[in-house]
């Protein structure tokens, strides 16, 4: 994959969250939520704080839903990022 986002924008993966409850609950495809975690795959030439490869949480319906070479991606602004999961 080769893309470079512009300005302040980055580029996330989604990260699953567990396919079950603490109390072993599987829960259906259908009725889990998008996960609100991801990985950062790019950055643009205006993002500072955050850098590839960090694990970020962002809001529910943030971002733009975007396909590259058949694997799911969110574009999004860095200002709709909370913050860094170390």
């Amino acid at each position: 994959m080769n893309f470079q986002p512009l300005g302040n924008r980055v580029l996330v993966e989604r990260v699953e969250d567990a396919q079950t409850t603490a109390s072993g609950i599987i829960i259906p495809d259908n009725a889990k939520e998008k996960p609100s975690q991801g990985k950062i795959v790019a950055i643009g030439g205006d993002v500072e704080t955050i850098t590839v490869g960090d694990t970020v949480v962002f809001g529910k319906y943030s971002g733009n839903e975007l396909s590259l070479d058949g694997q799911e991606y969110l574009i999004m602004d860095a200002d709709d990022i909370f913050g860094i999961i170390k």
